[in-house]
């Protein structure tokens, strides 16, 4: 079948790889830090409550929620949760990620371009990601101009999941460098402190680079497979 051909090897192994040295990188990095305690001893919850109601937004929510690095922050409910080793724990990790978290609040009041498209991008993925690939399979196996359509059509919904993959990257970098730039101006952190928040943030930046490499790749290798059959 077409996706044991050995041409998916050279789409996917490098994505692959890269999304495992970023996985490695942020778990590192983010289990290091979160064992050296910030000087101010702010917790992950304090971090990220002081830096949005600088920002004018005391009417965000702060909640604790399960999982590991499960952080996010919700647009629709206008709520930051944070999972229980950041909310509670006053290290430099909890105090980069609760404040990256909270860039996104920040790039939300302020209407940031990339964050309301990759919001409004949100229906249409989670529909595409998993109905995209199931059309295609179809459409590729009918021996006929009908299929061949059907697994474009296919292809341009799994595209949704590349192009999110790849819009996301400007809010995150956006909401780390906010992040960064909050937490020494409202002095939680010292100058010296930043180097282990960068490292934490910088590792987790490199996770959305392999997520969008590997999306991307993916999508090439389904274009490039279709291309192909339709020369044989």
């Amino acid at each position: 079948m077409f996706f044991f051909n050995p041409l998916y090897l050279v789409f996917a192994l490098p994505a692959l790889l890269l999304g495992l040295w970023a996985q490695f990188k942020v778990k590192s990095a983010f289990s290091r830090y979160s064992q050296v305690r910030a000087y101010r001893g702010m917790s992950g919850a304090d971090v990220a409550r002081r830096v949005l109601d600088f920002n004018g937004l005391q009417q965000v929510q702060v909640e604790q929620v399960n999982g590991f690095l499960s952080d996010h922050y919700d647009p629709r409910h206008k709520v930051l949760r944070l999972s229980p080793d950041v909310f509670q724990s006053p290290s430099l990790a909890s105090a980069g990620v609760a404040a990256h978290e909270a860039g996104h609040a920040i790039q939300d009041k302020q209407g940031y371009a990339a964050l309301k498209f990759r919001t409004s991008m949100v229906p249409g993925v989670q529909i595409g990601s998993w109905l995209g690939p199931i059309i295609f399979l179809v459409g590729f196996f009918m021996s006929s101009t009908f299929g061949d359509t059907l697994a474009w059509v296919g292809l341009i919904l799994f595209g949704l999941t590349a192009l999110f993959a790849v819009v996301t990257l400007p809010v995150e970098f956006d909401a780390s460098r906010r992040a960064k730039e909050a937490l020494v101006v409202q002095g939680i952190l010292t100058t010296d402190e930043m180097t282990g928040v960068n490292k934490v943030l910088d590792a987790a930046a490199l996770t959305y680079v392999a997520a969008a490499v590997q999306a991307v790749m993916t999508l090439l290798y389904y274009a490039t497979l279709l291309i192909g059959r339709r020369e044989d």
